[in-house]
């Protein structure tokens, strides 16, 4: 998928805020929010897998 993120099968989408000077998404195609932001590439891409296995803990905790 074209300006997406992708981390263990779940994609992330990417905007930029030109006010904030900070780029930001959230974990698509899943029914919970899971937000993550960075300064630049590296740790947006950061961000989103370091969300992404929170995201996966937390199911797993769960039992879902």
């Amino acid at each position: 998928m074209k300006d997406m993120l992708s981390c263990k099968g779940y994609f992330g989408s990417i905007h930029y805020n030109q006010k904030d000077r900070v780029f930001y998404g959230k974990v698509e195609f899943i029914r919970a929010l899971v937000s993550y932001e960075g300064r630049d590439g590296e740790t947006l891409e950061a961000a989103f897998s370091e969300a992404v296995e929170d995201y996966l803990a937390t199911c797993a905790e769960h039992g879902t």
